[in-house]
């Protein structure tokens, strides 16, 4: 198998999303699985701020996002939904992505997507871009757009076969990342995970990024800058106290860490705020 399904703990995760309902490999059950999994497993790069390794054995996504109750990023994330997609029985193939977001430069492919095959027809499939992100799949193809909560998307076709994510703000659509279909293996997000959890010129290594998305807001800290963006175009945004740390990331993404975890946050990213 392709990503390990096999090993996955597929009653825990189950619990851990909260999902009661049955478990086949049809679109009434991936649409589940996908809006499930975004509203229970928040977005983080707290690993690497915390200097510790980004491992991406299965082994290692179930103890931190299942058994500790803890998020992830791009990788960790989409890893982890793959495997239980795959454990349930859909076909699902790994993609990357450019990330776009207002970058001024092309940038390398360092995000990870799926397309997974259900209902005879192919979905993109993404857990793991954080606040604006996908609640649910989305048709694999160009043209059309779709609403999900509050938030629209679109995929939008370009040269050469490149489909681009979109998502709608402020009177515009925004591009989220560009991708083609190449598939891509799990060792090829080992290489993307390295140069994105370590290269001096990644942006997940210069501060803490924790991000939840629901169908009617969108939530984010960003170093010690709290957002809670709404449809409409509202953004709510303060700095968040260093005594103020611990609740927020509780109470707005269901973060805990210990106390140790906790002093050497603060010690590293926030002892001049």
């Amino acid at each position: 198998m392709t990503w390990n399904g096999e090993e996955l703990d597929i009653d825990a995760y189950l619990v851990r999303l909260g999902h009661t309902g049955e478990t086949k490999p049809d679109l009434e059950t991936l649409r589940a699985l996908h809006r499930a999994h975004v509203a229970a497993i928040p977005f983080e790069n707290l690993e690497m701020m915390l200097g510790r390794p980004v491992p991406l054995d299965l082994a290692a996504l179930q103890d931190k996002m299942v058994r500790r109750r803890r998020g992830g990023y791009c990788y960790e994330q989409n890893l982890l939904f793959a495997a239980a997609l795959e454990r349930i029985g859909f076909t699902v193939t790994g993609l990357g992505a450019r990330v776009r977001a207002g970058a001024s430069s092309t940038r390398a492919v360092t995000h990870m997507l799926l397309k997974v095959e259900a209902d005879g027809e192919e979905w993109h499939c993404d857990v793991g871009f954080g606040a604006d992100g996908l609640l649910e799949p989305i048709p694999l193809r160009a043209g059309g757009e779709v609403r999900q909560g509050e938030w629209r998307f679109s995929i939008e076709g370009e040269a050469d076969g490149v489909l681009v994510l979109r998502t709608w703000q402020s009177g515009g659509w925004f591009d989220l990342y560009a991708y083609t279909q190449e598939r891509r293996l799990p060792v090829d997000y080992v290489v993307m995970n390295h140069y994105t959890s370590t290269h001096p010129r990644s942006s997940f290594i210069r501060r803490p990024v924790v991000q939840r998305a629901a169908p009617d807001v969108r939530r984010g800290l960003v170093g010690d800058q709290l957002t809670v963006a709404r449809p409409g175009g509202s953004v709510d945004e303060r700095s968040v106290p260093v005594d103020e740390l611990t609740d927020v990331l509780v109470r707005e993404f269901g973060i805990e860490l210990d106390a140790e975890e906790t002093a050497e946050l603060i010690r590293v990213h926030y002892a001049g705020a």
